[in-house]
């Protein structure tokens, strides 16, 4: 059985830009993995932060979504000098952004001015991938 999740509001009783941007970062992660954090794997010793956190940098398209992969051909995994390409990329960044977002402590835990930032940056790999 399930843990219960529980926002940062409830826990900490307390309203701010933090946990704004803590949930901003689960709900990234929720997207780009296709996992809740209520799904059965998550428990006191792993949950969608730790699951996500564990997969940077080297198994990321491991733990996204499928259906987010669908229209991407494999050679955009993998640059013509052996390293990785923008899809990759793309996808790193985001999955680290939440990852970021989603700190346990607030203090940990990067602005939402510096999110948009690195979202922007990963559309410009996503987008120099494909053109």
């Amino acid at each position: 059985m399930n843990t219960p999740v529980f926002s940062e509001y409830s826990m900490a009783g307390e309203v701010g830009t933090k946990g704004d941007v803590y949930s901003f970062g689960i709900l990234l992660l929720e997207m780009f993995t296709g996992r809740r954090p209520t799904d059965d794997m998550f428990n006191d010793a792993l949950t969608l932060h730790r699951f996500a956190m564990k997969a940077l940098d080297e198994k990321v398209i491991e733990i996204v979504e499928p259906s987010l992969l669908l229209d991407t051909k494999v050679g955009n995994f993998s640059s013509h000098i052996g390293g990785r390409g923008g899809t990759e990329e793309c996808l790193i960044s985001v999955v680290r952004t939440g990852v970021v977002c989603s700190m346990e402590s607030a203090t940990e835990r990067i602005e939402m001015k510096e999110v948009v930032t690195k979202l922007c940056s990963a559309r410009e790999k996503i987008l120099n991938t494909r053109i």
